[in-house]
């Protein structure tokens, strides 16, 4: 088990009440730092402000440069259904714990196609991946029949297409807390509620070294140690059995009853990452050299838009340990194009990138994903 790289940077967001300490701490240890955020409260406020709420008619009034609350996603869908019967439907493949639904989009041309698969929002803060999701929904009608590309991947694929994975904890980010990460199903004998629902899948499930006692966050995986945390309280709490959370079992079980899922795409923010697995182990997958050599082809893609900058390659050397991960599974199950994004940026919004950044982080990962759904329609193994 190796720790964190050392080459990577830690972001860290500390209370106000407890600045005074930390930057003692640092300066006793002779640690630099910089601060790259003054006050998160501000730019949650700012962001806040620039939420319109307001009731689109039809999927090309949707102001797809700014973020939406849970019920302008739902009813979204339902528009874009509603407007491209013949290609789009919606299915629901569970419901959370609190008891919403499980909405998938299916962009589909035929019965008994093979299938990829992309989702964004498992973790609730993580905006950018929602909103980008969106746009990318309306892309695919949008290009459908103007791409040839798009056209024969959809001629030989189903594209599924799940917005938010994780509902509640995604509402609230918008009632109670914009930071929370997990599910929000309470943990029985603890005050702390939620499950990491990106450790809590049966690849080295539990895995875990703990570093002490300090939690700190770097990009979006908020270590307890390199695997994941047995602590409730923890941002990376695995949960108490691998797919306790329904959001989860509901994507195992969807899975498993499709089988013929040949890419499978989980998208998180942020870093600027392309990454396939492992992540529970340093074993190489037996893929390696294919799956490395289609990252560095996407990335180069989602580059030559914006010039923005992406490192790729497993996820046990690019961050560090993470066991219980989505894609470890998905690979372990025999979906050989598994692979996470982490989106926009590298730290300076984090997670509450601003919304002007929406729409050209949707249009450069696009690049990213035609060229990983190409080749999986060239190389369908």
């Amino acid at each position: 088990m190796e720790p964190v790289h050392e080459s990577l940077p830690v972001d860290v967001r500390v209370p106000l009440d407890s600045i005074k300490a930390v930057r003692t701490f640092l300066a006793f240890n002779n640690i630099q730092y910089r601060v790259m955020i003054e006050d998160v409260q501000d730019l949650v406020n700012e962001e806040r402000r620039w939420m319109v709420k307001y009731h689109a008619v039809s999927t090309d009034d949707f102001i797809y440069s700014n973020y939406h609350d849970l019920e302008s996603i739902y009813s979204f869908m339902d528009m874009l259904v509603d407007e491209n019967k013949r290609l789009v439907s919606k299915i629901v493949i569970g419901q959370s714990y609190e008891g919403r639904p499980l909405n998938v989009l299916k962009f589909s041309t035929g019965a008994n196609r093979l299938g990829i698969w992309i989702d964004t929002g498992i973790h609730a803060r993580e905006w950018v991946t929602q909103a980008s999701a969106i746009w990318f929904a309306k892309k695919i009608v949008k290009d459908y029949r103007k791409s040839r590309t798009l056209k024969a991947i959809l001629e030989k694929y189903d594209i599924f297409l799940e917005i938010v994975v994780n509902p509640d904890g995604y509402k609230y980010t918008h009632t109670t807390n914009r930071m929370w990460r997990k599910t929000r199903k309470p943990n029985p004998g603890s005050r702390c509620v939620g499950v990491d629902a990106n450790r809590n899948w049966n690849a080295g499930f539990g895995g875990e070294v703990l570093l002490g006692e300090l939690l700190l966050c770097c990009c979006c995986w908020d270590v307890n140690g390199p695997g994941s945390s047995r602590d409730p309280c923890a941002e990376t709490y695995h949960g108490p059995s691998a797919h306790s959370e329904p959001e989860v079992k509901a994507i195992v079980d969807f899975v498993k009853s499709h089988g013929k899922l040949k890419a499978f795409v989980s998208i998180h923010s942020y870093s600027q990452m392309l990454l396939y697995p492992y992540g529970y182990k340093s074993t190489p997958a037996k893929d390696k050299a294919e799956l490395d050599k289609v990252a560095r082809k996407a990335i180069t893609k989602l580059q030559s838009l914006y010039n923005t900058q992406y490192t790729y390659g497993s996820i046990i050397k690019v961050i560090y340990q993470a066991s219980g991960g989505t894609i470890d599974w998905t690979y372990d199950q025999g979906i050989k194009y598994s692979y996470t994004f982490e989106l926009r940026d590298t730290g300076r919004y984090g997670f509450i990138l601003p919304a002007y950044q929406i729409v050209p982080t949707a249009e450069e990962t696009w690049l990213a994903l035609m060229a990983i759904m190409k080749h999986t329609k060239n190389n369908p193994y």
